[in-house]
């Protein structure tokens, strides 16, 4: 169940009537979505103690729904959330493309990347300062340093960036340099890194997991926003399954399924799915045709000396190539580039 409650409601108030849910044997959770204060709670409640809330002078309404996930889902909010970051809208008439290269570098590499992604419309730079690795032996990013060369190439290219945090200790520091924090599929249940996320007031990618179900991918987005961040972007990046054509695969099918579960807007990451390059171009068309809000690729502007991840790295010729091939599939859909 949700229970919303007056914008203008006191804050004592408020606290009272968690306390309140909490004597009741309940576990409230406040948040906030659209600027309306809402207390989430595990399930519907019996009638006598829904009158009691309905008699309380702060409540608006009380909202139930038998669905584990609670503000992730239609039943609060019908229409879709368009997320806000800088002149950009995400979940909007616009398909926006988020590319880049794996992993930070260099300053050169991120401004020469950044630069020519520009000329094809490209708004928002990718590219990550830590990096999970399955071998401890790999590359692990540049950390803080990276976060700092991240910010200081953006003063040269001008695009809004975004990259990836996995330790709850360094959400803090990450918001600071970036504009938009990201969420590996490895941390997809990382809860204490999600809750620490639902304190933060920048925009969240949410990678679903590479085993999760769609369920498992919502409840998570939900700890997000039930910590009190509901600009969440949900980010399809594949599944596991047995097949090694790939390096995953990629389930467009997630794409009409989330659209019909939630009104969080949807991307989707092409470039992990696949692990090759050469079939990149074929899954952004139909992502885009499935319904996807946007795109999220790995573009290198010297894709042989990417120093994780070559095999699936875009050059920028080739980006351009996708780039007119989704403005194309996008103005049949209704949208554009």
């Amino acid at each position: 169940m949700l229970i919303t409650l007056k914008e203008e409601a006191p804050k004592k108030e408020r606290e009272a009537l968690l306390l309140w849910l909490v004597s009741c044997g309940l576990h409230p959770q406040l948040s906030q979505l659209d600027q309306m204060p809402i207390i989430g709670i595990e399930k519907n409640l019996p009638e006598e103690l829904n009158r009691e809330l309905r008699s309380n002078p702060i409540v608006v309404d009380l909202i139930e729904t038998s669905l584990p996930y609670k503000m992730v889902s239609r039943a609060v909010k019908n229409t879709p959330t368009v997320i806000q970051i800088g002149d950009v809208e995400i979940g909007g008439d616009e398909i926006t493309i988020i590319a880049g290269p794996c992993a930070i570098e260099s300053e050169e590499q991120l401004v020469q990347t950044a630069l020519g992604l520009k000329k094809n419309g490209v708004k928002i730079l990718r590219a990550s300062a830590f990096k999970p690795r399955s071998s401890p032996y790999s590359f692990q990013g540049m950390g803080v340093e990276g976060l700092k060369i991240h910010k200081r190439a953006k003063e040269k290219h001008g695009l809004l960036i975004e990259t990836e945090v996995m330790d709850p200790r360094d959400v803090a520091i990450t918001a600071e340099h970036v504009d938009i924090l990201r969420v590996g599929a490895r941390n997809m249940q990382n809860f204490e890194l999600l809750k620490e996320l639902g304190k933060c007031n920048k925009p969240v990618i949410l990678k679903r997991g590479i085993s999760a179900t769609i369920e498992e991918w919502l409840l998570s987005a939900e700890y997000i926003m039930a910590h009190g961040n509901h600009r969440v972007i949900l980010c399809e990046r594949g599944i596991r399954t047995f097949e090694t054509a790939t390096r995953s695969t990629l389930d467009l099918s997630s794409i009409a399924i989330v659209k019909q579960l939630t009104h969080l807007p949807i991307i989707v990451d092409p470039s992990h799915a696949a692990g090759r390059s050469d079939i990149i171009p074929a899954l952004s068309r139909g992502a885009i045709a499935t319904g996807a809000d946007g795109l999220l690729i790995e573009v290198h502007y010297k894709p042989k000396e990417s120093r994780c991840d070559q095999r699936q790295a875009l050059s920028l010729d080739e980006f351009h190539a996708i780039a007119t091939d989704i403005e194309k599939v996008a103005k049949v859909m209704g949208k554009k580039v």
